[in-house]
């Protein structure tokens, strides 16, 4: 949870530039977007595989270019 204490003399804008920063750097945003529309586990574990083949290449390409 965030909590956002609005400083003396703290304009409106200026508060909600900083709560949007902790909402961010909180990772809720990017929870909120994963958990927009519900995903089966199958697609979740393809995912996953991709992003680890994805990984796995860019380092072989890499370690062949040293």
């Amino acid at each position: 949870m965030v909590r956002l204490l609005v400083r003396d003399r703290e304009s409106i804008q200026e508060a909600v530039r900083r709560f949007r920063k902790l909402v961010e750097r909180s990772g809720i945003k990017k929870e909120m977007r994963r958990r927009e529309f519900y995903e089966k586990p199958s697609e979740t574990k393809r995912r996953a595989r991709l992003r680890a083949e994805r990984r796995s290449r860019h380092n072989r390409l890499l370690a062949t270019a040293k």
